[in-house]
């Protein structure tokens, strides 16, 4: 009996020593092919470089996996730039260039899912649409941090901008123009075996419109959007709690009448809130030394937070819309605009431009004015 005890024993001693042995080399095998991971993107690459191939190379949908989880651990967070309901953002370095790390709150893994999804759909890149980069999931079972990284731009928000930036005609045009862009090659169905879906956004604002060095602007935030691929005609709503900012919903937003099965109403909610957009910026223009401070639209019709039912008052209800400065009507660029803002925000959504068409008259404006974008 004590025979068999003492070989149990022993054969358990081999057993765990044999497993511990193995566990140890998966260990090393694993940190090694973290390093050869890390080895994987060759020293003097430049994220534009790798963005540059990957879009040459024909897949049109964004770097590697591979690439992107090691982009992701090979960044340093620098500091905090911003905070929002879904999570923080901060501005990060990979070997020297900035870039932003938008980091979603473990709550909002579905809006950070399906923001990576958008922005590694097929074609989805272009200059006025924040240039994606990588995501990433950090960390253990019970700790999680869902990361997506992006171009970084130190300007800020068109929110963060207007509010200490005057603008001149040449400066408002460029920024609405780039911005329709943006809009217009979201909205845009690409077809082909490489194409693209439409996409609507869903929560176009201020705040989700960055500046770019130039004076442009480009898309960002499309953890909402909506896609729809007109062969199967299915219209893809993201599984997210997660609603868009009252004070820029359309009034078939607001008073539930947006038929939810079609795509076309998710666009042309998308036109009423950039409409909106385009009286902030123009607010902040001066005309014969004249200029508006900056103001959120409604700013003097509902709190600064404001519900849904105070919101539905003023849109739905009284059909009130941004009150406009009577200089605007003076000067020949201002006047074209607000003729453009208000066939944006008309009550009947049938009754608004495309994204289309607002660009082809931003582009006929930008031209007259000699604006160089």
């Amino acid at each position: 009996m004590a025979v068999c005890i003492i070989a149990m024993i022993i054969f358990s001693s081999c057993f765990c020593y044999k497993h511990y042995c193995k566990s140890i080399s998966s260990r090393r095998r694993y940190n090694r092919d973290l390093e050869q991971d890390e080895a994987f993107i060759p020293v003097g690459e430049s994220l534009k470089d790798l963005i540059d191939q990957s879009q040459s190379s024909g897949s049109g949908s964004g770097l590697p996996l591979l690439v992107q989880r090691t982009i992701a651990k090979q960044i340093q967070m620098v500091r905090q730039v911003g905070k929002g309901r879904y999570g923080e953002v901060w501005m990060g370095k990979w070997r020297g260039e900035k870039v932003a790390v938008k980091v979603f709150f473990t709550t909002e893994e579905a809006s950070w899912f399906r923001e990576t999804e958008i922005y590694q759909t097929v074609l989805m890149r272009h200059e006025n649409i924040l240039g994606f980069i990588a995501a990433d999931i950090k960390g253990t079972g019970s700790w999680t941090q869902l990361y997506l990284i992006t171009d970084y731009h130190e300007n800020g928000s068109l929110y963060d901008f207007l509010k200490c930036a005057t603008l001149d005609t040449r400066a408002l045009l460029k920024l609405a123009y780039s911005a329709a862009c943006g809009l217009c090659h979201l909205h845009t169905e690409i077809y082909g075996t490489q194409g693209k879906p439409a996409i609507a956004h869903r929560d176009l604002k201020s705040k989700n419109i960055l500046i770019k060095k130039n004076g442009s602007c480009c898309i960002a935030d499309l953890g909402l959007a909506v896609k729809f691929n007109s062969d199967t005609n299915e219209v893809d709503v993201p599984l997210n709690t997660r609603v868009g900012t009252k004070r820029y919903m359309a009034p078939e937003v607001l008073d539930e009448s947006l038929n939810k099965n079609h795509f076309q109403p998710y666009i042309m909610a998308d036109i009423y809130s950039f409409g909106l957009i385009i009286w902030e910026m123009a607010r902040r223009c001066i005309t014969g030394g004249i200029v508006e401070e900056y103001q959120l639209p409604y700013y003097n019709m509902v709190p600064s937070d404001p519900s849904y039912e105070d919101m539905r008052e003023v849109v739905c209800v009284k059909r009130l819309r941004p009150i406009v400065s009577n200089r605007w009507n003076s000067d020949e660029c201002l006047r074209a605009v607000l003729k453009l803002m208000s066939e944006c925000w008309a009550h009947n959504p049938a009754s608004r431009l495309t994204a289309l068409r607002i660009k082809k008259t931003l582009a006929k404006m930008v031209e007259s004015q000699d604006v160089k974008i």
